[in-house]
This record gives structure tokens, C-alpha cells and sequence, in this order.
């Protein structure tokens, strides 16, 4: 069997993305139905709009690559909405409820942000220029979202919010104390349901 290239390594993971954003148009409603707050609830359904975008411009990366489009089922992304399914089911105040569901998401967010910002660099290494605003453009969508989920949680009220809030931005590499330190936002008004 010949050694895999360059492009078949970037039409693998263009179809195992694939997988990941359709199984993720899946899960998105799921969110939004069990947010308490109807700023985080909006956000799932934005999101689940892209999404649905995303998916259609990874058809036209594999088309205009001249790869058949076709998924790989993408196994980080059952783990990451797997464990995501775990934490729609926490207990707790409507905040700690929707400081899981984000965590759960910014979770997905930095996973679609790393690989689509590889497919980017592969693209770009192939000469597929097309290929590349493409790409970048999904990246920079799931980057948007991350930054909207963490604005979300940053308004939640209550000190166990603010803990939860510490816990992500640990999670994403940030400074808690100096982020929690800038003026916060009003809270989300609640859903009503």
C-alpha cells in the first residue's frame, strides 16, 4: 500500500468534518431546548444556522479538491457530544445548567477551531486557494461562537457562575482573575417556557 499524501491525509479529515458538523446539526437542537437562558438558547440556533453552512461548504471543498463527498464518522465528536448528553443532565440552578451546556460546547468549538484551521493550512500547502477562504471562513465562524458562549456564561449570575466561569476560562488557557476583573454584562434574561 503506497504511503498516504498530503491530500489524501486533507480529504480523510475534510470527510471525518463532515461527520462532525452533521452530527452536530443533530445535537444543537438538543442545546438550545434544554438552555435556560434564552441569549444562550438563541445562541444554539444561530449556530445550528452555520453549522448547516459549514457542512455545505465542506461538500464544495471536496468537490472543488475532486474528492467524492462522503463522511468518516468522526469518533472525537461522538466522545465530545457524548459527554455533552452527560451534562444536559446536571443538577443545579438554571446557571450551573447552562455553564455545563456551555462547557460542553466550547469543548466542540475548540475542537472544529483546530481542525479547520489545519484543513486551512493544508489547503494552503496543496494550492488550493479556493479551498482555503472556505475553510477559514467556517473557522472563523466556530471562533465567533466560542467568544459569544464564553460572553454568555460571563453573564450568568450567582457565585457558582462565576466558579464555572473560572473553570472555562482555565479551560481555555485564559486568566481568570483578570478576565472576572472587567466589568461584567447584565444577566440573560431567563426562557420562557
Amino acid at each position: 500500500m503506497p504511503d498516504k499524501t498530503l491530500k489524501d491525509l486533507f480529504v480523510d479529515e475534510l470527510k471525518d468534518m463532515l461527520d462532525a458538523e452533521q452530527q452536530l446539526t443533530k445535537a444543537l437542537p438538543k442545546l438550545a431546548k434544554a438552555a435556560n437562558s434564552e441569549e444562550l438558547a438563541d445562541a444554539f440556533n444561530h449556530h445550528l444556522e452555520q453549522t448547516r453552512g459549514h457542512v455545505e461548504r465542506l461538500h464544495k471543498v471536496m468537490e472543488l479538491v475532486g474528492a467524492r463527498v462522503a463522511r468518516k464518522p468522526c469518533k472525537a465528536m461522538q466522545g465530545l457530544l457524548a459527554e455533552g448528553e452527560e451534562l444536559m443532565e446536571e443538577q443545579g440552578s438554571p446557571d450551573i445548567r447552562d455553564l455545563a451546556l456551555i462547557a460542553a460546547a466550547v469543548k466542540v468549538e475548540h475542537y472544529e477551531i483546530a481542525t479547520y484551521g489545519c484543513l486551512a493550512a493544508w489547503a494552503t500547502k496543496l494550492g488550493e486557494s479556493k479551498a482555503v477562504t472556505l475553510l477559514k471562513k467556517s473557522r472563523d465562524e466556530e471562533v465567533a461562537a466560542d467568544h459569544k458562549l464564553t460572553s454568555i456564561a460571563d453573564g450568568l449570575d450567582g457565585d457558582a457562575a462565576e466558579e464555572g466561569m473560572e473553570l472555562i476560562l482555565i479551560a481555555k488557557g485564559l486568566n481568570p482573575a483578570r478576565e472576572l476583573s472587567q466589568q461584567k454584562k447584565p444577566a440573560p434574561k431567563p426562557r420562557s417556557r
